[in-house]
């Protein structure tokens, strides 16, 4: 079907009304249709490493129950793979599960950078670099589109913390803007163009998200040629009038008819044009058409889901440490299994990407299946945080009595989930204190982790053998089992940077802000862009992974295919003796710049299967894009003339061939001499990284507005911000009250932090999405915030 042509067809039949109605929602996951012409009303819902569908009540924190399906690992794994291909096939099997449960689209993938390595959101997320981010994330949308469903790239953009995630201004300059934090979402847009992109929550540069007309139009649609529809992030909407001017089409989830009456009331009193709301309505309509078609049933079930995603946690675990090669571990040795996340594993995220797994497995179960001998105790409860001494000594009496002791440890639920973000790179104490007292006893001592970001290892250098998972999906346990006996050779390589400690972070001075403002000084020197640049030691670089063998590097050559045109060819030879898999990875390092660069950027990888002795050769094509930074006063991407080393690596920090290109370059790095000259903390960026006011606001562009706190109040108020007001104090009773009664059946203190945080740093517009109020209502609280009692009173009778 030619969807333009149909839609402009339609266009011609519908009153303004209808045009209006289609730019919101019906309920919390449901679009509105028009029946009399065709249009039906489809599903769209949450993912994104499986289908969360509610068949009963709604919302977009987990709370309620959805249908059984495939928990595949979450994207802080899966990134680890460096494998678009296996993306690929779980992305068909979520557009699989999709079909069979008439879900038009699936909320996912968040493309979001690691700024910080304490996001609560950071499981959810690729990386920490926008080059890996953005092909992960378009190798997984092609792979749901292929079945004809559509995806929802999110959350656009600079949206990088869960703290005051609504309303905080995200203050970042336009080459980080570009460089760092669009350049993943570019790349998902041209490469597989997504049905769907979510704008955020969050403000940029004093914008909303959803408001912002550069970011949504003038990039998003002109610059990369994106054609499907934005949608907002659940309760995202602050001004629909002008969300609709800056080119966001649908408004979720609907807000009774207060958004279609305020965008008829703007076209009749002239503030809005009805060619504004047919571009959106236009778009509205392909989209709708596209997610009506009738699909093939799919063939594949829950049960060959749960095999790929086995197949997916094992190639996404990363071996970390394997000192006098404990690992792989020995069938017959007597193994001590250790720790409460070996029978009960954290397998996923908290939040609205909670899946209700249709299948869940243990390690401790697969390892009783492969026939190893073994012996469990708890360790810790993960139900409490306290260090319980009776079970540490336990543990050291059965791992002093074994010749193998496996310590399953890591990040509870409530250590990290959407809605918060932590406060430190810790593990809870009664996990480090349990490792320690193992190590003492038992000289072969491996952790197991379960986490779904960094963390720091004090114990790192007491213990043999660290076997990262992740977050590793419901067949998590399965996979562990397969590499820690050997059956499957770990080939996974960290996605983002092991800091060795937080004071480490290059943000961590500025993150995450106050509750009204978050300063990304820091710039383009994300990751490990700073820790390289700045020769800071970390606990793991980015791009590490160990194997159960050895690989060796050879024979780089450098072919001009054309001008900024290069293929990159190096001969890869599995020198151990297991069969495994490398991922190669391409890094660009310009050497003399005029402008500040970090180190060293992957503009490349490749992985490659060698069976033992066996030598291969990987291919990397490197375009204009590969060398050129963002020209602030030019506005494009431009390139300096010189030299430029193209390095081929293990990891950022282990590079093992090099070879030199010549560029001629476009000289308008003398455009930004003038601005950059000044620049002495970027330049010369130190650790810690500081960043004077003055350089800041010249690298910035602007000044920014003093942060306002207090009166007056307005509709992006949060319950926080009104608490000690009369109307404040009373709604935070009822919200309470609410919230308790909400939670009074939901057994999980990570639900109920998260909704308690959530609900005070919600802005009061968002309180529509509960129904029941309304504009008038909504501006008359705000009204009594201020105290002006009797328009408040006026409007809420």
């Amino acid at each position: 079907m030619n969807y333009k042509a149909k839609a402009s067809e339609l266009m011609k039949q519908m009153t303004l009304e209808e045009k209006a109605s289609l730019l919101s929602g019906k309920d919390f996951w449901h679009l509105k249709g028009i029946d009399r012409l065709g249009l039906k009303s489809i599903m769209i819902t949450d993912g994104p490493h499986g289908l969360r569908k509610q068949a009963g009540d709604s919302d977009h924190l987990g709370l309620n129950d959805s249908i059984p399906t495939t928990s595949f690992p979450t994207a802080s794994a899966t990134a680890c793979s460096f494998d678009p291909e296996l993306l690929n096939r779980m992305g068909q099997a979520l557009g699989e599960k999709c079909v069979s449960e008439e879900v038009a689209t699936i909320l996912g993938p968040g493309v979001n950078i690691k700024r910080s390595p304490l996001c609560g959101r950071n499981f959810e997320y690729f990386s920490e670099d926008p080059y890996l981010a953005g092909e992960m994330a378009a190798a997984l949308i092609q792979g749901i589109q292929s079945k004809n469903v559509g995806t929802s790239l999110k959350h656009y953009a600079v949206n990088n913390q869960e703290a005051s995630r609504m309303t905080v201004d995200a203050q970042v300059d336009e080459r980080a803007l570009r460089e760092i934090y669009l350049a993943g979402f570019e790349a998902a847009v041209t490469k597989a163009q997504p049905w769907t992109v979510m704008a955020s929550y969050n403000k940029i540069n004093g914008t909303y998200a959803c408001a912002n007309k550069y970011i949504l139009t003038d990039i998003l649609r002109k610059e990369w040629g994106f054609d499907g529809i934005v949608v907002s992030d659940w309760g995202a909407v602050n001004d629909r009038v002008e969300d609709v001017r800056a080119g966001m089409d649908l408004e979720m989830p609907g807000s009774n008819a207060d958004s279609d009456n305020e965008v008829l009331a703007a076209v009749k009193n002239g503030s809005l044009s009805v060619t504004e709301i047919d571009l959106c309505a236009q778009r509205m309509i392909e989209f709708i058409l596209k997610g009506q078609e009738v699909k093939p049933a799919p063939t594949n079930t829950n049960k060959e889901h749960n095999v790929l995603a086995r197949e997916v946690a094992t190639k996404s675990a990363v071996l970390l440490q394997n000192n006098d090669q404990v690992l792989p571990i020995c069938p017959t040795s007597k193994v001590a299994v250790i720790g409460e996340m070996a029978k009960n594993p954290r397998y996923q995220g908290a939040g609205s990407s909670r899946i209700n797994p249709a299948y869940l497995d243990n390690a401790y179960d697969a390892l009783q299946a492969s026939g190893v001998n073994i012996t469990y105790t708890e360790g810790y409860s993960l139900s409490s945080k306290q260090v319980e001494q009776h079970k540490i000594e336990a543990a050291r009496a059965l791992a002093r009595e074994c010749d193998v002791a496996i310590v399953f440890a890591g990040l509870p639920d409530e250590y990290e989930s959407e809605g918060f973000d932590r406060t430190t790179l810790s593990m809870p104490e009664s996990h480090n204190k349990l490792i320690e007292a193992v190590a003492e006893v038992n000289p072969n001592t491996i952790v197991v982790l379960q986490l779904g970001a960094p963390i720091v290892m004090p114990w790192k250098d007491k213990v043999k053998g660290i076997l990262l998972m992740y977050l590793a999906g419901q067949a998590g346990g399965a996979a562990t089992a397969d590499l820690l006996l050997g059956k499957i050779n770990p080939s996974g390589k960290l996605a983002e940077t092991f800091p060795a400690a937080l004071a480490d972070s290059s943000s961590n001075s500025y993150f995450p802000g106050n509750s009204k403002s978050v300063q990304y000084r820091e710039s383009i020197y994300i990751g490990y862009r700073y820790y390289d640049t700045v020769k800071k030691a970390v606990t793991f670089p980015f791009g590490y992974g160990l194997s159960y063998t050895t690989f060796e590097y050879s024979n780089l050559v450098i072919e001009e295919v054309d001008p900024y045109l290069y293929r990159v060819k190096l001969d890869i030879t599995n020198t151990g003796k297991e069969s495994g898999a490398e991922i190669v990875q391409l890094y660009v390092h310009c050497n003399s710049s005029s402008i500040f660069r970090a180190e060293k950027e992957l503009k490349g990888f490749a992985k490659i299967f060698l069976a033992a002795g066996e030598t291969g050769t990987v291919e990397i094509l490197l375009d204009k894009r590969s060398f050129a930074y963002y020209n602030t006063e030019a506005k494009d991407w431009c390139v300096e003339g010189g030299t430029y080393q193209l390095l081929a690596g293990a990891s950022s920090a282990d590079i093992r061939v090099s070879a030199d290109v010549k560029l001629t370059g476009d000289g308008k790095e003398a455009l930004l001499a003038d601005t950059y000259k000044t620049l002495s903390d970027y330049q010369k960026p130190s650790a810690p990284l500081r960043i004077s006011d003055q350089q800041f606001i010249q690298l910035l562009g602007y000044t920014p507005k003093p942060d306002a706190f207090g009166k007056p109040y307005t509709k992006d108020s949060t319950l926080g911000d009104i608490k000690d007001t009369l109307i404040g104090k009373v709604m935070l009773k009822v919200v309470k009250g609410a919230l308790n009664k909400m939670l009074k059946t939901v057994d999980d203190p990570t639900m109920r932090l998260m909704v308690e945080k959530s609900a005070l740093e919600m802005p009061l517009r968002s309180m529509k999405m509960a129904g029941g109020i309304n504009n008038k209502r909504l501006d008359g609280l705000v009204a009594l915030a201020n105290g002006k009692v009797l328009k408040g009173i006026k409007n809420l009778l």
